[in-house]
C-alpha cells in the first residue's frame, strides 16, 4: 500500500518524547496547570550527551486511566496533539521539552478554548523560572 502524502501547508508530525527518564526529566522543569492540562517544559541541556540536539522541539503526553476508558483517553490524547500542531509553530521553542498531562475536561472543552489555554501556557511555563523540586 501506498502511504498517502500530507497536503501541503498541514503540519508536520509531532516530535514525542519516548523514554520514562525523559518524562522524569522534564518534570523538574516549569509548570502551569489550567482546567483540561498541566503544561510541564524544561530547556534541554547542551553539556548532557545522552540528550539528542534536535531542532525541534519534543513533546510527550499522559493520560493516566483516571481520566476515562482507552477510548476517551485516546480521543484526548488526539485532541491535544491537534491543538500542539495548532499552537507549537508559534508558541514553542525549539530547545524544549514538554509534557502534557491530560485531565477530564479536554474531553469535552471546546477545541478553540483548548489551542487557548495551550497557547497561554506555553507564555506561563517561558516567563516562569524553574521551579526545584
Amino acid at each position: 500500500m501506498a502511504r498517502a502524502k500530507a497536503a501541503k501547508g498541514t503540519p508536520a508530525r509531532v516530535t514525542t518524547l519516548k523514554k520514562r527518564a525523559e518524562y522524569l526529566r522534564v518534570r523538574k522543569g516549569a509548570r502551569c496547570a489550567t482546567p483540561a492540562f498541566v503544561l510541564e517544559a524544561k530547556a534541554r541541556a547542551n553539556e548532557d550527551r545522552a540528550l539528542p540536539t534536535a531542532d525541534e522541539p519534543r513533546f510527550g503526553f499522559t493520560v493516566t486511566k483516571q481520566v476515562g476508558k482507552a477510548v476517551e483517553r485516546n480521543r484526548i490524547r488526539r485532541r491535544l496533539k491537534a491543538a500542539i500542531k495548532d499552537t507549537a509553530p508559534d508558541h514553542a521553542r525549539r530547545e524544549f521539552d514538554y509534557v502534557l498531562i491530560a485531565r477530564r475536561p479536554a474531553l469535552t472543552s471546546a477545541f478553540a478554548a483548548l489551542v487557548g489555554e495551550l497557547a497561554k501556557a506555553f507564555a506561563r511555563v517561558h516567563r516562569a523560572p524553574a521551579r526545584v523540586r
